[in-house]
Formats: structure tokens, sequence, C-alpha cells
């Protein structure tokens, strides 16, 4: 892969798809451009040295194996379990993602790592729960950040370790798993980068906040004109024609901001939905369309270089849908994101390897987004020490049937007051606010049915499972900070602060709540709004919350003092209008 390729891409930021075909791409072809170069190579002493040059660095060149694959991660953001084709998605066709799952396997119980964005990110790339090192939550607006968020410098992440065996690595799209010197995505492994690195951001090219910045190779870039999920692939479509088989292998990583906050859609894709009404889902529809199209892109690149059959490709969603805000489905699942039932943190998932993986497969069994970075490891060759294990696993050898057991017979989830852990078929689920709920997920994946009390035992030992994985991983090393917090005192930098109450009127609240009334009638019904708050909110008990209930609970809640209203309370719905979690 030419190593030129990245400033030539800058100066053609406004073409797509093949962006770089007229350019120079081999040392002959440059110096024939150039009378400098073309003096300079055509000097017999440095041909000579430039030829044992290459031969020294072939016989130095740290790549593992010839047969390296090639490989790509899909990773969507707030994408529900039930917005893709695979999984019976009847409104929006996304047939690029559904191919990936029909080249290859499509798991049923495929698990983000954490039920909202940062941390979940954290575990797809370093292979490890996020909470052994402190990545716990979000980080909030950049300008509010702890200075101290992000991955660790000491803990490697996949980019890393497959630029050290000879991948040609790229980064495009969203990061948000830091934002300071050290941390960024130029500086963790990735030899092309292109994207922002906060959290959510315009999908229009500039934007006013600080948040909106965009990056290329580290370099702040203003010079986009295109549609952020359309630019995106543009970039990593590239990246992927610059490829060939005769190169290094490649590493791409695309990670979406769609179908994140805000809901923004050109009319290109917003055309192909004339038959759904509801304004927020056209919109919602035309990003994910956008999405699979940039896909479809990409995967279009590969074939081109005739490389699919040795491209492992990963397609995820960095957690559950957030219903409520943007009309993903989460569908036949309880909760949404920013919970811990599965609808927050089981998501669509899907891989391919036509070399390795048969066509048309479904796998049943759970895996989490930290088994993508070890079974990339293993398809690359890379043998870690003993002193350097991955929670995750490598995934192929229970694809392919040389291992007959399961990945993991134990999974966990911890975001500050509520966390879940899953024992084969059955889930202890502990929502903020609330006790401890158990479920048999084998019987009941809607989780609708609580077996704490008739199963006790149970229960106890799922929590004493999962107390001590908990007590294993490290304190959270910063909370989620934003402009409440700095009011009341400025930058809150350590875990051990708490975050403010929210500074919503009473009106606002009530608002924010109702938008979740997807058929307009002024009543919220539990298929609407699934939130912690509902049996709360709801004061008549008849499964129902009117605009009047909720306004009394708001009301009533809002006259308690400051103090009392920063404390964990199982009645303060003062949250509810944004506990499907943030960025």
């Amino acid at each position: 892969m030419n190593s030129q390729w990245p400033q030539l891409l800058a100066s053609q930021v406004g073409r797509t798809g093949s962006v770089l075909r007229d350019r120079p791409t081999t040392m002959e072809d440059r110096a024939q451009s150039s009378p400098r170069l073309r003096r300079a190579y055509g000097s017999p002493y440095l041909f000579s040295v430039l030829a044992w040059v290459t031969i020294l660095l072939l016989f130095t060149y740290p790549r593992v194996s010839a047969n390296q694959p090639n490989i790509i991660i899909f990773l969507a953001d707030d994408l529900g379990y039930a917005d893709v084709g695979f999984n019976g998605c009847q409104d929006i066709p996304t047939p690029h993602i559904d191919s990936i799952a029909a080249n290859g396997v499509k798991f049923t119980d495929g698990y983000a790592n954490h039920p909202v964005c940062s941390p979940s990110r954290a575990g797809l790339l370093s292979g490890r729960y996020q909470h052994s090192f402190g990545f716990e939550n979000n980080s909030g607006p950049e300008e509010y950040s702890a200075p101290n968020f992000g991955i660790p410098r000491d803990v490697p992440i996949l980019a890393e370790r497959l630029k050290e065996v000879g991948y040609e690595t790229a980064w495009v799209g969203k990061w948000h798993v830091g934002f300071n010197e050290g941390l960024r995505p130029h500086e963790r492994g990735f030899g092309y980068t292109y994207g922002f690195h906060a959290g959510a951001r315009t999908f229009y090219p500039n934007g006013p906040r600080q948040n909106h910045q965009m990056f290329r190779n580290g370099k702040p870039f203003d010079g986009e004109t295109e549609y952020l999920t359309d630019a995106f692939a543009r970039d990593a479509m590239a990246f992927i024609d610059r490829s060939g088989p005769e190169d290094a292998p490649f590493f791409l990583f695309f990670s979406f901001n769609a179908v994140h906050l805000p809901l923004e859609a050109t009319k290109k894709y917003e055309n192909r939905f004339p038959d759904i009404k509801d304004k927020n889902r056209k919109t919602y529809a035309g990003m994910l369309s956008a999405l699979d199209d940039a896909i479809g892109g990409v995967m279009s690149s590969v074939r081109q270089l005739q490389q699919e059959d040795n491209t492992l490709v990963f397609f995820y969603s960095d957690n559950g849908g957030p219903t409520p805000q943007t009309t993903s489905r989460n569908d036949p699942l309880r909760g949404y994101k920013g919970q811990m039932f599965e609808g927050g943190i089981r998501v669509p998932f899907a891989m391919q390897w036509p070399e390795r993986i048969s066509a048309g497969e479904t796998y049943e069994h759970p895996i989490m987004g930290f088994d993508v970075t070890a079974t990339a490891l293993a398809a690359a060759g890379i043998a870690l020490s003993a002193d350097d294990t991955l929670d995750g696993k490598d995934l192929l050898p229970f694809l392919d049937g040389s291992d007959d057991g399961l990945p993991h017979s134990q999974l966990f989830w911890r975001a500050g007051n509520q966390h879940a852990a899953r024992v084969g078929n059955w889930k202890l689920v502990k929502p903020r606010g609330q006790s401890e709920m158990l479920f048999d997920l084998s019987q009941d994946i809607g989780e609708t049915k609580d077996l704490s009390k008739s199963h006790p035992e149970k229960l106890k030992e799922l929590q004493g499972i999962y107390d001590a994985w908990s007590s294993q991983m490290e304190e959270p090393r910063w909370i989620r900070q934003d402009r409440r917090n700095a009011e009341v005192g400025g930058k809150l930098k350590t875990a051990a602060s708490s975050p403010s109450r929210s500074d919503l009127s009473q009106e606002e609240r009530l608002e924010r709540l109702f938008q979740a009334d997807r058929n307009g009638d002024g009543r919220l019904t539990r298929r609407e709004y699934q939130g912690q708050f509902f049996e709360a909110l709801d004061r008549n008990g008849n499964g129902v919350i009117t605009r009047r209930e909720a306004e009394a609970v708001i009301k009533q809640t809002s006259s308690r003092s400051s103090r009392e209203a920063t404390k964990p309370s199982a009645s303060v719905p003062s949250n509810a209008h944004r506990e499907s979690g943030a960025a």
C-alpha cells in the first residue's frame, strides 16, 4: 500500500469511490511526474541503495504469515436489535448488512460490552472487560471531559497489535475513547485516520461546537462537504482501493456515528421510504439506509480487489437502540440503550470470512464485543504472552466445530448503580433504584417474568458470581461530565464526585418524557416507555401513564431539596426523560 496516499486523499476530498486512481501510485510514476524525483531516481547508485534497503526490509518485515486475512469492523452506533433484516426488520431494507450474515454467521445472542457507547468501544478495541482498566462511564462533551478519559496507554488496542505485524491500519468515523494527547486514533496504531473524536455531532459537514471538529491524521480538517456517513464511506473505500493482493494486509475500523442522535438524513435517503409516515422513523430509516449503502460500498471495493474470500468482516452495534429518542426497535427484547435489560445490551451481530466460515450459519450461544479483537488477533496469527491475556475469545474454533464447548459460560456488565450477569440461560439484572431481578432467557427472552421471589437460591448464586467478578475490576476512573456539572463547582474530574440534578424545568421534563408517545394519544404504554420509573409514574397501576399522573409525580419530586435530589432513589423520575443514556 502506497504510504503517500493519505496526503493525496486530502487534496481529493470532493471526489468519491476511486478518488485516487488517476494519481501516481509507484515510485516510477512519481518520478516521471517530477523532474527532481526523475533526476534522483535515475541515479544508478541511489537505485542500488534503494534495492538493498528493500531487500533488507523484506527479510526483517514483522509480518507473521503470508496468509493473514484483511480485517474490517463495521460498528454501528445505537442500532436496535430488530433494525436489521436478518433480525426481522420489515420497514427498512438493509441488504448489505444482511449479506454479511448470509455469507457467514449471525449471532442470536451477541452482546455489547456496555449499554452505552464509549465503554462498549473500549471493550471492543482492548479485547477486555473495560472495567479492568477503569473505563466504566461515558465522557460527556469533550470540553467538559476528564483529562484522563480514554483507553490507557499501557492497554494495547487491536490496531496497535496488528500494525506491529505489518498490517496497514485505518480508522474512519467516531472515536469516543480518548480526546487528549496520546489517546487519539492517530496515536493508537492507526496509520490513516479521519473522523471526529467526540461522542456525537451533526451529520452535516461543519458544526459550531468543539466536539464537531473533524480530524484527518490528527490535524483539524474543515474541508468536508458531504453528508457525514457518505464522507466516511468515501474515505473507507479509498483506503481499500489503494490495497491489492500483493500488498500488506489491511485493517479497517469503520466506526459509524449513525444511527446516533441527532436525527438527520438527506432527502436522497429519506425519499426511499414514502410509506413511513412517522417523521422521526422516516429520518431514522434514511440514516440507516445511508449506513447500509456505506457498508455496500466498502464491500464492493473489497470484491473489486478479489479479496472478499480472504477478508474477515464483523458487524455489530455498540449498544441497544434508544427507542424513545430515535424510534429504534429492540423487539422482542425489553428495554433500550442505557439499561441492563436485553434491549440495552443485546445487539445485531454478524461475521463473515468465506475462507473459514460457512455461509448461512446461525450461532445461538452468548458472545460479546471483546470477542471481535480476540478473533481478529487469532486470525492474524498473533500469539499473546501468558501475562497478556484477553477476556474475549477466538470465535473461530466454536464456529468451525473444532471446539464443542462455549466461548463464555458467564458474562458481566456494570454501569454505576446498575449491573447484570448472564450465567447460562439465567440472567441477573440490577436496574437503577430497584431490587435485583432474575430471568430465565431460555423461556423469557423479553424479561417479563421476574423469578427472584420464586428462585431466591438462584438469585443469590448469580449475585455471588457477579460480586466475585466485580471485586476484581477497577473503580471508575471518571464520571460522565457535562455543563450541569460545571455549573455547580467546575469540572468534576474524579469518580468520587456526584453529578448534579438536571436543570430542566418541570414542563421540559414532562415534554421530554412524552417524546416516547409514538401514537400521540397523550398516554404512555409499557411498550412505548420501558423505563425503570414506569411503576412510579403509573400512579393507579393500570399499565398506562397519563400526562396528569406524570405531571403530579414530577411536581412532587421537584419540590425536594437539591441535596436529596442528587441521591440515587427508586422514586425520583426526574431522570426518566434521559434514562436511555447519552452518547
